[in-house]
C-alpha cells in the first residue's frame, strides 16, 4: 500500500435507484480522502464487490427490492466487514437505533454538510475499531430492530452457551425460546465479538458462544477453516477463484461470497 493509498478510505456506494448512486458518488469526489472502488445496484452484487474489494466504508441503502440493507449486514464475513454508514428515508425511531449502532446514517435526501460530517466521523472511526467489534456493534443493531423487549434481548445476551446432545442439530436460544438448526443445513458461520452467526438458507441465527466450542461440534469433513473467523461447509461451495495475491474467493450456493486467506490457503484441498 502506497501512502497516497492509506491516506484514503476505500467506499462502496450500495442502492438500488441509478440517480441516487450517480448522485452520492458525484458529492463522494469532493473529498480527497475517499475513494470509490465500485456502485451496487443490490445486496448480491454488494456482497461480491466486499468480499474482493474489501472496501474501508460503505454506504447502505435500507429499503432495497430483494434483500434489505439490514439483512445484507448479516451476510458480510466479519473479518473482512467494512464501516457502515447507513442511507435511509426513514426520519422515525429507528434513526436512533441507526445513530446508537452504525458510524453514521444519512436521511435522503442527503445534505452536503451531513455528508461530510459522515466522512469524518467514519476516517476517526478507521484506525479505532476492529471489524469483529464492529459486527458485534451491527448485531445489536439488527437485536434492536427485531422490537424484542430489553429483558429479552438481556436473556440473550446473557444466555449461557447451548450444548447440543444430537450431533446433527444445534440448540439455538434467542430470548425465551430455542431454535433447532440441523447442522447439514448450515451453510456457512462467522464470529463475531462474544457471538456466532450461523448462516442457515438464507436466515442467520445468532448464539452466544466461542468459535473453538462451535468448531468442535462440526464434522471436519463437511466443516473446514477458511479464515480465523469463518468457517464453511464444505458441500455449499460452487464455485473457488484464484487471485493474483494468493487468495482465494468461494461462491457459495447461498449466493454468498467468501474469502480464504492465504494461512488457510492449503484448504483448497478440500474442494476437490
Amino acid at each position: 500500500m502506497t501512502d497516497n493509498d492509506s491516506n484514503k478510505m476505500k467506499a462502496i456506494i450500495v442502492d438500488d435507484e441509478e440517480l441516487a448512486r450517480q448522485g452520492l458518488e458525484m458529492r463522494l469526489s469532493a473529498f480527497d480522502n475517499v475513494e470509490i472502488v465500485k456502485c451496487c445496484a443490490n445486496a448480491k452484487e454488494a456482497l461480491q464487490a466486499i468480499a474482493e474489494l474489501e472496501p474501508d466504508l460503505v454506504f447502505l441503502d435500507i429499503q432495497m427490492p430483494g434483500k434489505t440493507g439490514v439483512e445484507m449486514i448479516r451476510e458480510i464475513q466479519s473479518d473482512i466487514l467494512p464501516m457502515i454508514i447507513f442511507v435511509t428515508a426513514y426520519d422515525s425511531f429507528a434513526v436512533d437505533a441507526f445513530e446508537m449502532h452504525a458510524i453514521d446514517y444519512l436521511l435522503k435526501p442527503v445534505e452536503n454538510e451531513r455528508l461530510a460530517e459522515s466522512i469524518e466521523k467514519a476516517w476517526q472511526h478507521k484506525s479505532q475499531v476492529g471489524a469483529a467489534s464492529e459486527k458485534q456493534r451491527l448485531l445489536n443493531l439488527l437485536v434492536s430492530l427485531t422490537g424484542k423487549s430489553p429483558i429479552a434481548i438481556g436473556e440473550l445476551l446473557d444466555a449461557e452457551d447451548q450444548s447440543t446432545e444430537h450431533a446433527d442439530r444445534l440448540a439455538i436460544k434467542d430470548g425465551s425460546s430455542i431454535t433447532f438448526v440441523p447442522i447439514k443445513d448450515i451453510d456457512w458461520v462467522d464470529a463475531a465479538g462474544d457471538y456466532m452467526c450461523v448462516h442457515v438458507d438464507g436466515a442467520t441465527h445468532i448464539m452466544r458462544t466461542t468459535m473453538k466450542e462451535l468448531e468442535s461440534k462440526l464434522d471436519p469433513s463437511i466443516f473446514q477453516r477458511v479464515h480465523r473467523s469463518t468457517i464453511v461447509n464444505l458441500r455449499r461451495v460452487e464455485k473457488v477463484s484464484s487471485h493474483i495475491n494468493g487468495e482465494f474467493h468461494l461462491t457459495l450456493s447461498c449466493g454468498s461470497s467468501l474469502k480464504m486467506s492465504r494461512s488457510y490457503k492449503e484448504k483448497v484441498k478440500h474442494f476437490f
